[in-house]
C-alpha cells in the first residue's frame, strides 16, 4: 500500500516530530479538522499493512509513536508517495457514485474500468461496496443493456448520498479537480455559481464555513442538473410557511433568478441555505426560531447541573449555541444531517462529556420534535468541550460516579436521584442493571450499589433507599475515602427546625428558598444539602378524594387515563400530562413497574404538573400489562426531586409486602385504602 502526497507529507512530519499536535499540522497543511483525520486514518492503515503498530493520540492533542514505527521507516524511503491517480478503495466507491447520480451517458464497467485504471474484476468487487453504501441511503443500483448502470430511489436520498460523495471526494488530494472531471463541470459554471454563493453572504450577512464555501458549487450545480434531467422532489414535504419568509429563501431567488425550477426545489434550496453551517453571523434569519435561545439556554442549564459545573460568559457561549443550532436545527427537522464518524469527532478525552451532552439535549429534542443524531451531538459536545477547556473546566478534575442497582429501573432511577442530590460536586454518568455494568465502556471513579460487585474501582456499598442517618454516615465515609477530608457542611432543613422553635415561619417554603441561595449562591460547587420543601407522606398525596376503584377497564392506557380523572379535575395536573404518561409509559413496561400487581406511570414536571399530587385507581377484576395482572395504578406528579420521595418510598415498601398488597386489593371502599395508606405513611 502506497500513501497520496497528503497523507504522506503528514507521516514525514510525525516522524520527524512526534511531538507536534493536530492543531498545528492542520495550521501548517492548511487542513481541516475533517480532512487531517482523514489522512491519519489512511497513515495508520498504511502502518497495518507493514505489519507495525497504530499511531496512537495523546489527551492533549500530541501523537504516541512506538519506537519500531520510527526505527522502521525514519531511515528509510519504505513509504514511497503515491501517483495522485491511483486512488485507494474506498476513494473508489465515492468516484463511482459519482458518476452514478451524476454522469450523462450510459455507464458500463468498461467507462469505470478506463477513469479509475483498474480491472472490471476490480470494479465489480468495487460495486458489491457501492450498492452497501447506497442501501444505507434506501437507494439501489441496478443493470440492463439499455440503460448500462444507475441509480434508483427516491430524489431527497439521492440528494443526500450526493451531498455525501462531494463532501468525501474534496477530502482528496485533488479532489475538486476530480469532481469536475468525472461529470464534467466547466470552470465558468462553476466559477459563476462560486460568485453567486459569495454574493449571497453578503445578502444575508453571514459567513458560511470553509468546507461549505467548497462543497456548496457543487451541490447545487448538481441538483440543478438532477432538475434539468427531470429528477425532482416529489415526496418531500417542506413546510413552505416555516421557511419561505426568511432571509435564506430570498438568497436562494438570487442563485435562481435564471433558472426556471418548481417552487418545491426553491425551497429545497432554501433548506441547504438554511442548514449550511456558519462562522459568523449578525441574524440568521430575519424571524429566528421561536423559543430557540430560551430551550438553548434550559439545555445549559441541564448541562450544568449534569456535569457540576458553573460556565463562565454564559451568554456568549449561548451566542455560539444559537450560531450552531440553528442551521443544525433544519439539518435534524428535514433529516438533512450528513454522516460522520463520531467516534473520530469526540476522541477518546471527549467519550464521557458527549454522553452527558447527550442527555442534555431533551429541550431541543422536544422543539425540533425528533431524535438529535450522534453527529449533531458530536459536534455540540465539541463546541462546549472546547468553551470548557478555555475556562479551564474539565471532568477530568471532578469525581465521576454511577449507580449500580439490580432491583428494577423504577427503584435504581430513585436511588441515583436521592445519591446525586447526597453528593452535588460528583458527576453522576449513569443509572445500570449489573449487566449493564459489566459491559459498560465510559470511564469512571466510583460506584455506589447495594450488592458487592466484582471491580478494581473504588466500591461504596449503600441502601437502594437511604435513610436520614445512612446519608449522613455514607457521605462522611465517601468524602473521607476520595477526598481525605469530611467538608462542614449546613442543613437547610435543620436550620429551619432550629427557626421554627424560637419564630412564626408564614412561608416556610420561600424562607427555605432564600436561605439556600443566601448560604450557597453556586449550587454546581456546592457542598450544602438541601431540601427546598419539606417531603409529604403517602397517605398526605393520595387523599380519599384521589382514590378511584373500578370493577374493570378495557385497556392499560384506560387505565392511567381513570387514576389521572381526580387530579385533573382538581388542576393538579393539566391534561396533556395525562397524554404524556400514555405516551411514555405504555411503549417502557420496565420503567413503570413497582411491585407485584402495582405500576406507577409518570411523565416529566414539565408535561403539565401544576402542584405535586397522587392518584390510585384499584381495579378489581386487574388488567394484564408487562406479563402479569395490574391491581393498582398510582399516578404519580412530580415538580421536583424531593416533595413526593418519602411518599415513593413508602409505596414502595406496602408494594413489596404480599400482606400489605393483598389487603389494599381486598379493599371495598375508598376509606379502607386511605386508612391502608396512613399506616405506611410514618417518617
Amino acid at each position: 500500500m502506497q500513501l497520496d502526497e497528503r497523507s504522506g507529507n503528514l507521516f514525514d512530519e510525525l516522524l520527524k516530530n512526534p511531538s507536534v499536535t493536530s492543531k498545528e499540522l492542520e495550521e501548517k497543511y492548511k487542513l481541516t479538522r475533517r480532512q487531517f483525520g482523514y489522512s491519519f486514518n489512511k497513515i495508520n492503515d498504511f502502518l497495518v499493512s507493514k505489519n507495525l503498530p497504530k499511531i496512537e493520540r495523546g489527551r492533549q492533542g500530541n501523537f504516541i509513536i512506538e519506537q519500531t514505527v520510527i526505527s522502521n521507516l525514519s531511515d528509510e524511503d519504505e513509504f514511497q508517495i503515491k501517483e495522485s491517480n491511483v486512488y485507494s478503495e474506498k476513494q473508489r466507491f465515492f468516484m463511482i457514485l459519482l458518476m452514478l447520480i451524476g454522469s450523462k451517458e450510459e455507464l458500463s464497467l468498461n467507462h469505470f474500468a478506463i477513469e479509475l485504471d483498474v480491472s472490471r474484476n476490480t470494479i465489480l468487487n468495487d460495486l458489491k461496496h457501492v450498492r452497501k453504501i447506497a442501501s444505507e441511503f434506501y437507494l439501489s443500483i441496478k443493470y440492463s443493456r439499455i440503460k448500462g448502470y444507475v441509480i434508483e430511489g427516491e430524489e431527497f436520498y439521492i440528494r443526500k448520498l450526493l451531498f455525501n460523495v462531494i463532501d468525501n471526494m474534496l477530502q482528496i488530494t485533488g479532489g475538486d479537480d476530480r469532481i469536475k472531471y468525472l461529470v464534467n463541470i466547466e470552470e465558468a459554471e462553476f466559477e459563476e455559481v462560486k460568485s453567486r454563493i459569495e454574493k449571497v453572504e453578503k445578502q444575508l450577512n453571514l459567513k458560511f464555513t470553509d468546507e461549505k464555501v467548497a462543497m456548496m458549487p457543487y451541490d447545487l450545480l448538481m441538483v440543478l442538473r438532477r432538475i434539468d434531467s427531470g429528477n425532482t422532489i416529489n415526496s418531500f414535504h417542506i413546510e413552505y410557511k416555516e421557511i419561505s419568509h426568511t432571509k435564506e429563501y430570498q438568497a436562494a431567488e438570487e442563485l435562481l433568478y435564471d433558472s426556471d425550477i418548481p417552487e418545491n426545489e426553491r425551497l429545497f434550496i432554501t433548506l441547504h441555505l438554511l442548514s449550511t453551517n456558519v462562522y459568523w453571523a449578525e441574524i440568521l434569519t430575519e424571524d429566528s426560531i421561536p423559543n430557540l435561545d430560551e430551550v438553548l439556554d434550559e439545555m445549559l442549564h441541564l448541562f450544568e447541573m449534569t456535569a457540576c459545573i458553573s460556565l463562565h460568559e454564559r451568554d456568549e457561549l449561548l451566542h455560539k449555541l444559537i450560531l450552531h443550532v440553528t442551521p443544525a436545527y433544519y439539518r435534524i427537522k428535514y433529516h438533512l444531517t450528513e454522516a460522520a464518524d463520531v467516534e473520530y469527532l469526540i476522541m477518546e478525552d471527549y467519550k464521557e462529556l458527549y454522553h452527558l451532552v447527550k442527555q442534555s439535549t431533551k429541550p431541543l429534542e422536544r422543539l425540533v420534535g425528533t431524535n438529535i443524531p450522534e453527529n449533531e451531538v458530536a459536534y455540540l459536545t465539541m463546541l462546549i468541550g472546547g468553551w470548557m477547556r478555555k475556562q479551564g473546566e474539565s471532568l477530568e478534575e471532578k469525581v465521576k460516579a454511577i449507580v449500580v442497582c439490580p432491583k428494577g429501573v423504577s427503584v435504581s432511577r430513585l436511588m441515583f436521584s436521592e445519591l446525586k442530590e447526597l453528593f452535588p460536586e460528583f458527576v453522576f454518568l449513569d443509572s445500570l442493571s449489573v449487566r449493564e455494568f459489566y459491559e459498560y465502556t465510559l470511564d469512571f471513579d466510583i460506584i455506589f450499589s447495594p450488592v458487592f460487585l466484582k471491580t478494581e474501582k473504588q466500591l461504596f456499598l449503600a441502601s437502594s433507599y437511604l435513610k436520614k442517618e445512612e446519608k449522613t454516615r455514607l457521605r462522611r465515609q465517601v468524602m473521607m475515602e476520595v477526598h481525605g477530608y469530611v467538608p462542614h457542611e449546613i442543613s437547610i432543613e435543620d436550620m429551619l427546625e432550629i427557626i421554627k422553635k424560637h419564630a412564626v415561619v408564614d412561608n416556610e417554603s420561600q424562607l427555605s428558598k432564600e436561605l439556600y441561595h443566601y448560604i450557597n449562591p453556586d449550587y454546581s460547587s456546592s457542598n450544602i444539602q438541601h431540601q427546598e420543601r419539606p417531603s409529604m407522606n403517602l397517605s398526605e398525596l393520595i387523599t380519599i378524594d384521589n382514590i378511584t376503584i373500578m370493577k374493570s377497564v378495557d385497556s392499560f392506557e384506560e387505565a392511567i387515563r381513570q387514576s389521572a380523572v381526580p387530579i385533573v379535575e382538581s388542576a393538579h395536573i393539566e391534561p396533556r400530562y395525562v397524554e404524556a404518561m400514555v405516551a411514555e409509559n405504555t411503549k417502557d413496561e420496565s420503567y413503570i413497574v413497582m411491585g407485584e400487581g402495582v405500576v406507577i406511570p409518570h411523565a416529566a414536571p414539565e408535561d403539565g404538573v401544576n402542584d405535586v399530587t397522587m392518584s390510585l385507581l384499584k381495579i378489581d377484576e386487574g388488567i394484564h400489562f408487562a406479563g402479569e395482572i395490574i391491581r393498582l395504578v398510582v399516578v404519580i406528579a412530580a415538580v421536583d426531586k424531593q416533595q413526593h420521595l418519602k411518599a415513593l418510598l413508602q409505596l414502595k415498601d406496602l408494594a413489596q409486602s404480599k400482606s400489605a398488597r393483598d389487603s389494599v386489593f381486598n379493599a371495598e371502599s375508598k376509606e379502607k385504602i386511605h386508612a391502608l395508606l396512613q399506616k405506611y405513611s410514618i417518617d
